[in-house]
């Protein structure tokens, strides 16, 4: 029996603006009832169109393929963003529920014989079906999508791949709860004076909050939110408690007992290698790598193993720099990577006149929404106005309508901006519907989420800035999309494409006419001056090398996992990927951005597996598509700004993402303006 609709918010109709769902009514056990009756009715849906009598052509097979998923879609959408933003443990029961359940009916879609043989005889006839460049890319990409989940498969084969598929679902959903176990249940309270020294008073203000969030009176407290323990390992004078923060944040998901990640590590290595296998590959990197820019890991080896020699070599000299202000300090020790942070901080206050205890009363959290929002108007014509009567699903999230220039509804922004226990870590984009006009127009609802330390004021460090520019850059290719088919839509691009439009408007968060615009001192209200934003920057070129070498460790190590040819082999993870950063000559003190056990870009999903290294590929590409900004002269340069908007932003995954490249630069990317952004040339 089919359950009451009206009883069930997920079911009822969402009367909201922009289709939000009610969250307001949601709780975590309506969720299974309603994926029960939602998949059963895209089942439904799948066999109506790989039974239909009429011959296939591109509308009734691939155009309402598309279709098909609009409720689905937006169910699993809701879901996604509720156990990533605001989770509970009834949440999370359900989400462990739910993840091979999905798995498995997203199996049985791209396995279906009937459709897959209707999909195949017009991807085979495709250059004579008369269709335009966006319906041709759909076809395209559909087939492929087909492909790489098993649909060509022998039928034995097939039933294993779909099994592989659900266990996987399981063990990555395991793997992010575990984690954001250990960041949840940990804080390190300091309660005196001697166990604050060193820490400005922002820092001092979001550990105060942080206690009174987690129950803990009156101390204050160190989370490991990325905003709230980078800071304390800048500031604080007691190497040992910076010791013991530091073990804290690299050993999440080490722990034994029923949330170590490390015996899932393993496992979901096996499993990714076996589907590999299954189509033919020789390990998950080649099969991974098929589908992006890339192609192949050789192409990867090449870019990473020239960046990261070129960093280790400038690291040495950032070392030599600690090691002397640290010599001045009457300190003799070596230089751990607890201490590294801290002794750069201390760099850039002797050589670079900067630490961020000055610069943060500049970058106010409401001034740098403020900036992102006039620089995406200023370039694409956008208007952000708030929405304060919207319904949302934290206290903390922000609704913003978006409209062009023209006063026409774009769609809907919503940020979250705050660290909170029920909320998994990182920043990240995410969406709530996805433009489309296949069945009727959709306008897009996009989420920013990041995970600052509240405070009051909310006080960021550059660092913090550059990551609320970064998603808000994810957020403008969500919210510009303009395509017809919700597939080929906003960032359903490939993985090594998808950090460009985030990457690239990083810039605008350095420029100094935006910082002096709107970077002001929170209680002077004075702008920043120009002498700073000259020392910030000199400041930041200082670290490149720290920060490229901590992410060029993380991706090898990824692309080591993924390219072991027989995981089942390996009994200690943490023990492989140690050897494998020594092997590479990576300097231990530098450390890594994630280890494997707290891998979550690797092992919460498969997005990432095999290509962690995108961000680097992206920054090549940023890199050189900021400079036809500097070539014109003008970082909001309008000829510039609307073909960027046309070719980059709004085209989603309509077209191949090297020509979409080469329609806004003229021309195919080149690593120079990388490298020089970086200080890695050599000389």
């Amino acid at each position: 029996m089919p359950p009451d609709r009206a009883a069930n918010p997920l079911l009822a109709p969402w009367t909201a603006a922009f289709g939000l769902p009610p969250f307001a009514q949601i709780q975590a056990h309506h969720f299974p009832p309603a994926f029960e009756q939602v998949l059963q009715e895209h089942r439904e849906a799948i066999a109506a169109i790989g039974e239909a009598a009429a011959p296939p052509d591109f509308d009734n097979t691939v155009a309402a393929f598309d279709r098909s998923f609009r409720a689905l879609g937006r169910l699993r959408m809701v879901f996604y963003n509720l156990c990533a933003s605001e989770t509970s443990a009834e949440l999370q029961q359900v989400q462990r529920q739910m993840a091979p359940v999905l798995a498995a009916h997203d199996s049985a879609v791209s396995m279906h014989a009937g459709l897959f043989r209707r999909i195949a005889l017009l991807h085979e006839r495709r250059a004579d079906l008369k269709l335009g460049p966006e319906q041709l890319r759909l076809i395209e990409r559909v087939h492929l999508d087909f492909v790489r989940s098993g649909a060509l498969l022998a039928p034995s084969a097939q039933a294993r791949y779909a099994q592989v598929a659900q266990e996987l679902a399981a063990c990555c959903t395991a793997f992010g709860q575990n984690v954001l176990h250990d960041e949840s249940a940990w804080a390190l309270e300091l309660h005196d004076e001697a166990e604050l020294a060193g820490l400005p008073e922002f820092v001092r203000a979001a550990a105060r909050l942080a206690a009174q969030q987690r129950g803990l009176g009156d101390v204050h407290a160190i989370t490991l939110s990325r905003s709230s323990i980078l800071p304390f390992l800048s500031f604080s004078e007691r190497r040992d408690l910076r010791e013991q923060a530091w073990r804290a944040w690299v050993e999440r998901g080490t722990h034994a007992g029923e949330h170590d990640n490390r015996p899932l590590i393993g496992h979901i290595l096996a499993l990714r290698q076996e589907q590999a296998r299954l189509h033919g590959d020789s390990s998950y990197a080649e099969f991974a790598l098929v589908d992006r820019m890339a192609r192949t890991p050789a192409a990867v080896d090449r870019l990473l193993d020239d960046v990261c020699d070129r960093a280790i070599a400038v690291l040495v000299h950032e070392r030599e720099r600690l090691a002397a202000v640290q010599r001045a300090a009457g300190v003799e020790q070596p230089i751990e990577a607890w201490d590294w942070r801290y002794w750069a901080e201390k760099v850039r206050q002797r050589d670079f006149a900067v630490d961020d205890a000055e610069l943060k009363p500049y970058f106010s959290l409401d001034a740098m929404v403020r900036a992102a929002f006039d620089c995406a108007q200023r370039l694409f014509g956008l208007r952000f106005t708030p929405r304060p009567d919207l319904v949302l699903y934290h206290p903390d999230a922000r609704g913003y309508e978006v409209h062009d220039e023209d006063g026409r509804a774009v769609g809907l922004f919503i940020q979250d901006n705050f660290a909170r226990p029920s909320k998994r870590s990182g920043a990240w984009m995410s969406s709530l519907a996805v433009q489309s006009r296949n069945g009727g127009e959709v306008l897009p609802v996009i989420l920013n989420n990041n995970n600052f330390a509240q405070g009051s004021p909310t006080l960021l460090s550059f660092d913090d800035v550059r990551t609320l520019f970064h998603e808000f850059g994810h957020g403008l290719h969500g919210l510009l999309s303009n395509v017809t088919y919700a597939r080929l839509a906003g960032t359903s691009v490939l993985r090594d494409f998808v950090e460009l439009p985030s990457q690239l408007f990083e810039h605008w968060a350095s420029e100094p006419a935006v910082l002096q615009r709107h970077a002001r001192h929170v209680h002077t209200g004075e702008p920043i001056p120009a002498a700073l934003i000259e020392r910030l920057q000199a400041a930041e070129r200082f670290g490149e090398a720290y920060e490229t070498v901590r992410y060029c460790g993380s991706a090898i190590v990824d692309m080591a996992v993924h390219r072991h040819p027989d995981p089942g082999s390996v009994a200690d993870w943490p023990a492989f990927e140690a050897q494998t950063l020594r092997d590479r000559g990576l300097p231990a003190a530098a450390g890594t951005n994630h280890r494997l056990a707290h891998f979550q870009h690797l092992f919460s999903g498969d997005s990432y597996a095999a290509g962690y290294y995108v961000y680097l590929w992206a920054e090549v590409l940023d890199a050189d598509a900021w400079g036809a900004f500097e070539e014109a002269g003008d970082p909001f340069h309008r000829e510039t700004a609307q073909r960027l908007k046309r070719c980059i932003y709004a085209a989603g995954n309509s077209v191949e993402p090297g020509a979409a490249f080469r329609a806004f630069r003229g021309r195919d990317p080149v690593i120079a303006p990388l490298l020089r952004q970086k200080g890695l040339v050599r000389t």
